[in-house]
């Protein structure tokens, strides 16, 4: 288990005269659930490259169990991108032996039984539906037994009935092999469901407004009296948070109802 610390002084890109990140400030304990969420262009997916080591850190200071991110993290992370970036000329058991050719052939076969796709080994991605490709995708990630697994808005163009069953399943994949997880979504109630806290980022250049605690017992439900009760609240005392801007708190506080 891993502890992540994050310090972002600032982030842009060559020929890019604005900043796409600005004093971007959060921790993420062992095995913790964080959600970053804000509106589009605000530099999420820049964020979680730079935790990864895909992209530069420009002089901000990422750590993970107190050691720099430099030239590439210190643990085992897990990816998983809004594409399920399969390979189409292997087969699923093979795109997941692709990240662990030592994982054995049972080891493999469990993991494609727990996303729901036992018997579809054999299968390549094109004879897949999209969310079963999004099953493989997450099922490779979990076979690494990641320490910190990162994830960029993975069920951003499902219908919401394979977005909300696969939100099911990484919740509990989750919560048997307890990584760290830092997860990007443009979606407020995904965020709740999911997540221990919520991150919300500004307008670009995207800084930190809001660090809240979802303090609503699990499992969550969309439809339940409980959750709605907390995201209104939510809303009401923050005011265009969910369009990057936040001022003077109209409430005193956010409960669980």
């Amino acid at each position: 288990m891993v502890k992540l610390e994050v310090g972002v002084q600032s982030k842009s890109f060559m020929n890019v005269p604005q900043q796409v990140l600005s004093h971007v400030h959060f921790s993420v304990r062992a095995g913790e659930f964080v959600a970053i969420l804000g509106p589009s262009g605000t530099g999420k997916s820049t964020l979680l490259n730079m935790i990864a080591g895909l992209e530069s850190c420009d002089g901000s200071i990422i750590t993970i169990n107190d050691i720099p991110i430099v030239d590439k993290p210190c643990c085992d992370i897990s990816y998983i991108f809004q594409q399920p970036r399969l390979m189409p000329w292997l087969n699923a058991r093979e795109n997941l032996s692709l990240v662990k050719p030592q994982a054995s052939v049972d080891e493999v076969n469990t993991l494609l039984e727990k996303v729901g796709l036992a018997g579809k080994g054999e299968f390549y991605p094109k004879q897949l539906s999209g969310g079963m490709q999004r099953r493989v995708s997450i099922a490779r990630a979990f076979l690494r037994r990641p320490e910190l697994l990162l994830l960029d808005e993975p069920f951003v163009s499902l219908d919401e009935p394979n977005a909300q069953r696969l939100r099911c399943l990484l919740a509990e994949l989750c919560e048997e092999h307890k990584p760290s997880v830092v997860f990007v979504t443009h979606d407020l109630n995904e965020a709740i469901q999911l997540a221990d806290r919520i991150i919300f980022l500004s307008s670009a250049p995207g800084s930190v407004i809001l660090d809240k605690r979802v303090e609503i017992n699990r499992p969550r439900y969309e439809e339940s009296r409980v959750f709605q009760h907390w995201k209104s609240q939510l809303l009401s005392q923050y005011p265009g948070l969910l369009t990057g801007q936040i001022s003077k708190p109209v409430l005193q506080s956010v409960s669980g109802g």
